[in-house]
C-alpha cells in the first residue's frame, strides 16, 4: 500500500531551520572560535533529525530519506579527497621549504601599508588564471597568511583580502567550475555570462581594493625591522631556502591552468613537494626523526609522517614554529566531519521538500524585476547556509527561477549572474558551508572572525541588487519579431 505524501506546509520548512539558527547561535555562546570543532556538527546533525521527523510525518519513507542523505553526502566525496590532498600538500611543502621560501621572500618584499591591497591583487590575479578559490587558498594563501605574521598584520584583514582576490578571480575566470555551471544552469552562453557579470563583479572588486588600501594605510604598526630580521635569520637556520624550491608551486599553477582537476593537481604538487624535501631539507628531515633510523629510513618515515600528520617545527623561535607547523591529511578531518554534517542536513531538507517550499515562499515577494533578481540572490545565499553546499545554491535556485525569468522576457544571463553574485561569492562566509569550513582548515581562521573583511564577498550581491533595482545592465530577452520587442511580459522596477 502506497503512502500519500503530502506537501509540506511553511511552517514544516521554518521549523528545523530555526532550530538549527538557535543552536548555532548557542555553539558560538557557548563554544566561541571552537564552536567548528564538534558544537556545529552536533548542531547539524540535531536538525537534521528534526528535518527527518517533519518527512516522516509528511509521509515519506526511511528509506527513501536515507538515500537522499547518501546521495547528497555523496556530491561531496570530489571535496573530502580534495582536502585531504591539500593536507598532504601544505605538510610536504612545510618540509620542503616551499612555503617557508615563500614568507621568506614575501618578508622582503611586501611592505605592512600595502599588504592587504597586495594580497587581495596578487590571489585575483593567480585565480583567474586557475579558476580555482580553493587552490588560491592553498598554495599563496597559506604562505600570505605566514608573511601576515611576520609583518604583525592582521590575520582577520588578510584572511579577508585572500578570499575576496581569490573569489574574483574564481567568479570571472573561464576556466571555474561555479563560472561554467551557472550559465548552463540557466541557459546562457559563458562569456556572454562572464560580460555580464562585470557589471557588479568589477565594481565590488575595486571598492573592495579601496578598502583594503585604506586599512593598510591605516595599520598602526610600522615595519618591525628587528622582528623581521630575526625571523628571516630564524627561517635561514630551519630551512634550505631558494628560488628554485617553488618549482611544487609553479607545477601545481600550470596544472590548474591546463584544466587538470584539482584533485590529481594538488596530489601531484604534495608529491612534488616529498621529493624536494628529500632533495633539499636533509637536516630538517634528520631533525624530525628519532635518531636510530638510517638515513634512508629515516627519509621515508618522515616525508610519510608528514603527509598524513603534518610538521611539527621545533627551531627555538615560538613565532616560526607556530608559523609553519602543521599540514597533514589529519589536519583536515574536522573540516570533512563538518562537511558530511552540512550536506547530511541539506540533503535531507531537500529530499522531503522543505527547501523547495521556503523557494516558492520567497517566489511571492518577487513583484517586479528587481525583487525577482533580489529574491534570485538571497535565495541562492539562504540555501548556502542551509544545505551548506554552493553547488547547490547554484542549481536549486537556478532550476526554480529559469521559468519565471523566461516568462518576464529576461535574458538568462540575468539569473546565471543572479546565481554567482549570491552562491558562488557568499559560501566562504558560512562556518558550516563546504568553501567555509575548507578557507578554515587551509587558512587556520574561522570565519566569523574573517567574514567582516571579505569586502567583495558582501559587495558583489549588494551592487548585484542595486542594478536589479535600478534597471541598470538588466539584459531582456529579444525575439525575431517584426517590431523587435521582447519576449514576454517585463515589468521593470
Amino acid at each position: 500500500m502506497m503512502t500519500t505524501i503530502k506537501k509540506p506546509s511553511l511552517f514544516d520548512a521554518l521549523l528545523p531551520v530555526s532550530a538549527l539558527l538557535a543552536l548555532l547561535a548557542l555553539a558560538v555562546y557557548f563554544f566561541g572560535d571552537d564552536s567548528s570543532s564538534g558544537p556545529n556538527q552536533i548542531a547539524l546533525m540535531l536538525c537534521a533529525g528534526i528535518a527527518c521527523i517533519v518527512g516522516l510525518k509528511n509521509g515519506h519513507q526511511r528509506e527513501e530519506i536515507e538515500r537522499g542523505i547518501v546521495e547528497g553526502i555523496s556530491l561531496t566525496l570530489g571535496a573530502v579527497l580534495i582536502l585531504l590532498a591539500v593536507g598532504s600538500l601544505i605538510g610536504t611543502w612545510l618540509l620542503a621549504g616551499t612555503v617557508p621560501t615563500m614568507v621568506y621572500l614575501g618578508l622582503q618584499v611586501l611592505q605592512p601599508q600595502y599588504f592587504y591591497v597586495s594580497c587581495c591583487l596578487l590571489c585575483a590575479l593567480v585565480a583567474l588564471c586557475v579558476g580555482s578559490s580553493w587552490t588560491v587558498a592553498a598554495t599563496i594563501g597559506v604562505a600570505l597568511m605566514g608573511v601576515a605574521s611576520g609583518l604583525g598584520a592582521s590575520s582577520a584583514v588578510t584572511a579577508g583580502a585572500i578570499i575576496s582576490g581569490a573569489y574574483f578571480g574564481d567568479k570571472l575566470s573561464p576556466l571555474s567550475d561555479t563560472t561554467n555551471l551557472a550559465p548552463a544552469v540557466a541557459g546562457s552562453e559563458l562569456f556572454s555570462h562572464i560580460r555580464h557579470m562585470l557589471w557588479s563583479t568589477v565594481p565590488s572588486f575595486i571598492i573592495a581594493l579601496v578598502l583594503f588600501l585604506i586599512l593598510g594605510l591605516n595599520h598602526g604598526k610600522q615595519t618591525p625591522t628587528a622582528e623581521i630580521t630575526q625571523l628571516l635569520t630564524s627561517l635561514e637556520q630551519a630551512f634550505f631556502i631558494s628560488w628554485y624550491l617553488l618549482l611544487p608551486l609553479v607545477v601545481t599553477l600550470f596544472l590548474a591552468v591546463k584544466k587538470v582537476p584539482a584533485f590529481p593537481a594538488i596530489g601531484i604538487g604534495a608529491l612534488l613537494g616529498a621529493l624536494w624535501a628529500v632533495i633539499f631539507q636533509q637536516e630538517l628531515i634528520l631533525s624530525q626523526g628519532d635518531g636510530q633510523l638510517s638515513v634512508i629510513e629515516a627519509n621515508i618515515k618522515v616525508v610519510w609522517q608528514v603527509m598524513y600528520e603534518g610538521i611539527t617545527l621545533d627551531s627555538g623561535n615560538t613565532t616560526l614554529d607556530s608559523l609553519l607547523s602543521g599540514g597533514g591529511m589529519g589536519s583536515m578531518l574536522n573540516t570533512i566531519w563538518l562537511i558530511i554534517s552540512a550536506m547530511t542536513f541539506g540533503a535531507i531538507m531537500e529530499k522531503v521538500g522543505l527547501l523547495k517550499k521556503l523557494v516558492e515562499s520567497l517566489m511571492a515577494l518577487a513583484k517586479n524585476t528587481g525583487s525577482l533578481i533580489t529574491t534570485t540572490i538571497t535565495t541562492a545565499f539562504g540555501t548556502n547556509c542551509i544545505a551548506g553546499d554552493q553547488y547547490i545554491a547554484i542549481v536549486m535556485p537556478g532550476r526554480m527561477f529559469k521559468e519565471e525569468y523566461q516568462g518576464r522576457g529576461l535574458a538568462p544571463e540575468n539569473l546565471s549572474r543572479a546565481l554567482e553574485d549570491g552562491g558562488t561569492v557568499t559560501s566562504p562566509l558560512i562556518p558550516w558551508n563546504t568553501c567555509g569550513s575548507y578557507m578554515q582548515s587551509v587558512l587556520l581562521i574561522n570565519p566569523l572572525e574573517y567574514a567582516l573583511f571579505c569586502f567583495f564577498n558582501w559587495l558583489s550581491p549588494i551592487i548585484g541588487m542595486i542594478c536589479a533595482f535600478s534597471g541598470f545592465k538588466v539584459k531582456q530577452l529579444f525575439v525575431q519579431t517584426n517590431q523587435g520587442v521582447p519576449a514576454g511580459k517585463v515589468n521593470q522596477s
